[in-house]
């Protein structure tokens, strides 16, 4: 009888020890999976004014009469979110309503909409987004002078008119990532994450 149970106690003993490597290599194997779906910033195109470079300066002036100034020291201290978009950009149209929320939590950024081409088309369209608290430019110029060839486009400009960070949106995360960006110091989230891999394998070497 004693035998018996000193064997079924080794046999639990065993089973529990086995269960709790199965666990730890689990664990492991998720960490591996997040870093490898973990989300990746805006998709950062190299055109334009380089991110930690002094972007050009433009006073604009928006639909509903507002002077807007996008780029260029800001008297106020504050950074500036320019989201670059077309009445006729689906994702455009999904990422908009987000805007309120990313400014009440990024309280030190002022937003501003950008296009260009046809007044009429863009008043009705901003008057239909009901996002009016965030001026509206509309300025060839300004889409040319940052190379913005694709929408929809964010870029994040310091208090001193430095570009800080900048890419292609599809998402709430892209958008985050580019306060993400300008927090960390670096140039994008991609290259944060590939520099901590980075220094990973020095340490692993």
């Amino acid at each position: 009888m004693e035998n018996a149970l000193l064997i079924s106690t080794a046999l639990l003993w065993i089973a529990v020890l086995a269960l709790g490597a199965i666990s730890l290599a689990l664990v492991r194997q998720v960490g591996i999976l997040y870093e490898r779906l973990m989300p990746v910033g805006a998709l950062m195109i190299d055109k334009g004014p380089a991110v930690g470079t002094v972007g050009p300066a433009f006073e604009l002036g928006a639909l509903d009469g507002r002077q807007v100034k996008v780029g260029g020291v800001s008297p106020k201290g504050r950074s500036t979110l320019v989201f670059f978009l077309s009445p006729t950009c689906p994702v455009c149209k999904k990422l908009l309503p987000l805007l309120p929320s990313i400014q009440s939590r990024e309280t030190a950024t002022d937003i501003v909409l950008a296009s260009d081409g046809d007044t009429t088309e863009h008043a009705a369209f901003y008057k239909k987004t009901g996002l009016q608290q965030f001026p509206y430019v509309l300025s060839q110029e300004l889409g040319l002078a940052y190379q913005i060839g694709k929408l929809p486009y964010a870029l994040l400009l310091d208090e001193t008119g430095k570009v800080r960070a900048k890419g292609l949106v599809n998402s709430r995360e892209h958008l985050e990532s580019l306060f993400e960006a300008k927090e960390r110091g670096v140039a994008s989230l991609q290259e944060f994450v590939h520099g901590e891999h980075h220094d990973h394998g020095e340490q692993h070497a």
